[in-house]
């Protein structure tokens, strides 16, 4: 069975140019910091502060500018945040979590858009032609670690697009429960 790179993915923070400017400045650019996994996305130079109602975190935003503003944290930094953030997928924000953002030039409310984001694959359409599957299904992912904390991820959602590259994406609280660290592969053991 060919082996998903399992990557851990950290706090971050996706913005539109309009919430950059407010946050850096008129004209401000993203500066790419490291290209990303994914092709074309990148983390960038550009931290914000995100602020709940208990506690406020630095969040990297990460490029290019979106549509939508999201912001994405594990379940342990909502909490901690005082902020009530659902498992969602990508971009289904809809009656999320809300916060502030805080940058260098400015503020802006979100009055939702703060996430956990759901597990998730993505997959070119041979990769997915060649695991079986189509865009939008439900697997689950042996860790293949030797860390002693042997896990299968479970309700892992299968996004398949041309624009995507090999990899399987969990959040920091999903990596630490299954001892992740380093480079790790995962396969698909059931649909």
């Amino acid at each position: 069975m060919k082996q998903i790179l399992i990557e851990t993915s950290a706090r971050h923070v996706h913005v539109t140019k309009e919430t950059l400017e407010v946050l850096f400045g008129k004209g401000f650019n993203l500066e790419v910091k490291k290209m990303l996994s994914q092709p074309g996305q990148f983390a960038s130079n550009q931290k914000v502060t995100v602020v709940g109602p208990k506690k406020e975190l630095a969040c990297s935003i990460l490029g290019p500018e979106r549509k939508e503003n999201q912001v994405e944290v594990s379940l342990t930094e909502a909490r901690t945040l005082g902020i009530a953030a659902p498992v969602r997928e990508s971009g289904d924000i809809k009656g999320s979590g809300a916060c502030k953002l805080v940058g260098p030039c400015g503020e802006v409310e979100l009055s939702e858009g703060v996430i956990a984001a759901k597990r998730h694959i993505h997959m070119t359409p041979a990769d997915a032609e060649e695991f079986g599957v189509k865009n939008g299904d439900i697997v689950c992912v042996k860790v293949l670690n030797e860390t002693g904390r042997q896990v299968i991820f479970c309700d892992t959602v299968v996004r398949v697009s041309t624009n995507y590259a090999l990899a399987m994406h969990v959040d920091t609280d999903e990596a630490n429960a299954a001892g992740l660290s380093g480079v790790v592969y995962g396969e698909i053991v059931r649909k």
